[in-house]
């Protein structure tokens, strides 16, 4: 294997890592282990360091026209390609909680899509526009959060604030 694919496998790992690291934290404050979550949290910065360098030297981080355009692309083969896909194998399993949360991601994928087009459009123009999440499904909006997510149907109080 080369050193390049070792990177790949590597900034993959660290992502995940980074990934579950926070959930473990979430889990871990949510049943009353402070000191834990904290070092959950520690860790999944630790593992984004490592991810950051990796695909630095992959030469993954280009400029952020470029960033934007390879932004648009994974996000546009995620909603037309990929989760479709899942969508469908899931339908046939009957794993309707898989089903739930490929759709949910399917529906913001296409989303953060026109979100990064948005941007690339308006790139130089210092517009200051805030953006929300839905804690549920990942719903992404723009300048204030709805009172009922369009996508999943969880109240205002479930969307935080980006900043």
């Amino acid at each position: 294997m080369s050193s390049m694919d070792n990177l790949k496998n590597a900034f993959a790992g660290e992502s995940q890592a980074n990934r579950k690291y926070l959930a473990f934290a979430k889990k871990a404050e949510e049943e009353g282990f402070k000191q834990v979550a904290k070092l959950f949290r520690a860790a999944a910065e630790a593992e984004t360091v490592h991810a950051h360098s990796h695909l630095r030297v992959m030469g993954g981080v280009k400029s952020t026209k470029e960033n934007i355009q390879e932004a648009i692309g994974g996000e546009t083969f995620e909603f037309t390609k990929m989760y479709p896909q899942m969508i469908e194998e899931a339908r046939k399993g009957g794993n309707k909680q898989a089903l739930q949360s490929f759709e949910f991601a399917n529906k913001v994928e296409k989303i953060h899509a026109e979100l990064y087009q948005k941007a690339l459009n308006n790139m130089g123009k210092n517009e200051a526009v805030d953006y929300y999440v839905c804690q549920v499904c990942g719903n992404t909006v723009e300048n204030a959060a709805p009172d009922k997510c369009p996508i999943c149907g969880a109240s205002k109080s479930m969307f935080i604030k980006i900043g």
